[in-house]
């Protein structure tokens, strides 16, 4: 399994470009956020217990998380199960109100990525590598939180992997 430093490392060679980072900061949230609107539609029995795709979804995505690191797996865990909750209630609609928010928040937030890599004149990360698809949230937490000052010495290491931003 590659490092966190790896994988965000490779994960920043395709957002160089603070625009595209910018559009990331809003898209990639949307994308999450709608994915497990559309995804806690899929109820799966456990036994007695009955489980929903995106609680599944969450589940595996922060046990990643908490495997690449502790601390940033915390962070995740709790990001992850705020957008949750906030899912919840638009699966609890209406067919069509459901999935026209689902779809129509999906279709926007990746409309904002693909504005964001024509700027940075490079393809989507998860084109060569599907692990970008789980590494894109991380990687936008982490960005923001290299904004706020925290993680000095990871935002170097992703930066000698990755290289210097650009405007």
């Amino acid at each position: 399994m590659k490092t966190l430093q790896q994988q965000l490392g490779k994960y920043g060679l395709y957002h160089r470009s603070k625009r595209n980072v910018l559009t990331h900061f809003f898209g990639i949230p949307l994308i999450v956020f709608a994915a497990l609107c559309l995804l806690a539609r899929i109820q799966i029995p456990l036994g007695s217990i009955v489980i929903d795709g995106a609680q599944l979804f969450v589940l595996a995505s922060v046990v990643y998380y908490f495997m690449l690191s502790f601390s940033l797996g915390f962070i995740m865990a709790v990001i992850f199960t705020l957008l949750l909750v906030a899912a919840q209630p638009i699966a609890a609609m209406a067919f069509w109100p459901w999935l026209s928010i689902g779809v129509g928040v999906f279709v926007f937030g990746w409309v904002l990525q693909f504005i964001g890599h024509y700027y940075e004149g490079k393809k989507p990360a998860f084109v060569d590598d599907l692990i970008g698809l789980i590494i894109g949230p991380l990687y936008v937490t982490v960005e923001l939180l290299f904004l706020m000052g925290f993680y000095k010495t990871l935002e170097d290491e992703v930066n000698a992997i990755a290289g210097p931003t650009k405007a």
